[in-house]
Parts: C-alpha cells; structure tokens; sequence
C-alpha cells in the first residue's frame, strides 16, 4: 500500500525483498497502474545482498535521487523461552538489526550529499516497527529482541543525521495490518489495520518540514487494548 501510494504521488519505486515473485508481482502491479517500479530481489538480508540491491536501483536509475527509503520486514519467532534455538535468534537479528543497519547505511549514503528539498530535508528513512520494541512479553524474547535493537538504531540514526537534514522515523504497528496473509489469523471480530491508513502515515511523515519532525509514533486500531 505504501508503495502504491508514493507511485501515485509521482516516486519511481524500488521493491527489495527475498521473494522474488512477490516483488516482481507488485512492480508490475505498479507499472499496470501507471507509475514506475522495478523488482530487487535480494537472495539473503545481508550487508552485501543489500548493497547490491542498492547498486543495481541506482543503474537502474542513474539520474534519480533516492529521497524516501522504508525498511518494512520483519522477523522473529514465538515460542517459550527455553524452545528458542540459535538459528531463531541468528534470523532475527539478521533481519531486525543486521540487515536494518546496511539498508539504512545505503540510505544514508544515498541522501547525505543531496539539496534540500521543499521541506527542508534531504530525504526520510522509516522503519516499520512493533509494540514488541517497547516491551517484551511471554514467547516474544527472540522477538522483542530484534525489534528493540532496530528501535535503539532508529534513534541513534535520528539523533546523529537529523542535524544533517535526513529525517529518521520510526512508526510502532501496535496490531495486525489486514493483508492477505492476516486475514486467517484471530476472530472475524480481531481489529486490524488499514494498510492504505499506514501508507498513509508514512506520506504524512515524509511530507513533514524541518520545524517538527516525528521520530517515533505507534498506530491501532481504535478498539485494540494497550
């Protein structure tokens, strides 16, 4: 939804991610709907798999500038603490922390020499965050973990580039996005929320001038119990 939206804001969107039908399934999505996407898919979440990711959008596009860059994957496992294995925790490390950190540094590198843009900042870098970053809770270890390593990097990056007019935020989803993928899970009555209400979120948040900027906000549904 995020990347539909800025595709119809007029953003050439750049689709990274490990499966590569899904990402080629979206840009063509994209293009069918009249904006601009190309797939990136990325065999592992590491520094070097995303720097070529990173390599090949900016041969694709040797003109255009990266502005907006959203790392919105996640992973982790459930599971009583004593049952959490080594390779549980590696994979969500690897995706939570290690792999955020090379997107972001990409990103960074990407921004750091551009001009100011209308709102006073030379691009945004978002992560998609979880209530999990705030506290940890029963099977949620491995989890939590990831999650509140990526929210201490948000931060960091926040307080070191916001001087520096890069805009670093990082929005906590406190619930289920309704996707296709959810909509099996929990009661016909479960509150979920609206992926185009996130995207949208995430527009708001690029749209911001340099007088106020958000670096971390949650989103719920309005019945959801916090």
């Amino acid at each position: 939804a995020t990347a539909r939206l800025f595709s119809k804001n007029g953003y050439r969107i750049a689709i990274l991610a490990r499966n590569p039908a899904h990402v080629q399934k979206l840009a063509d999505e994209i293009t069918s709907s009249g904006g601009e996407a190309a797939p990136f898919p990325i065999e592992k979440y590491t520094h070097e798999s995303i720097k070529s990711a990173f390599d090949a959008i900016k041969k694709c596009w040797p003109n255009d500038e990266i502005r907006v860059a959203l790392w919105n994957t996640t992973g982790g496992v459930w599971k009583s603490f004593l049952d959490v294995t080594d390779s549980d925790i590696r994979e969500s490390m690897e995706t939570n922390v290690i792999a955020a950190f090379a997107f972001a540094r990409e990103s960074i590198i990407a921004m750091k020499d551009l001009e100011l843009n209308e709102n006073g900042k030379k691009g945004s870098l978002f992560f998609t965050s979880a209530t999990a970053a705030l506290r940890g809770n029963v099977t949620s270890s491995v989890f939590a973990a990831g999650k509140s390593g990526q929210r201490a990097l948000s931060q960091s990056l926040a307080k070191e580039f916001g001087k520096e007019n890069i805009h670093v935020a990082s929005v906590v989803i406190d619930g289920m996005i309704d996707t296709d993928f959810t909509k099996p899970l929990g009661s016909p009555n479960t509150p979920k929320l609206s992926p185009d209400s996130v995207a949208k979120t995430y527009w708001n948040l690029t749209s911001q001038d340099s007088s106020a900027w958000t670096w971390e906000l949650d989103l719920r549904p309005s019945s959801e119990k916090w």
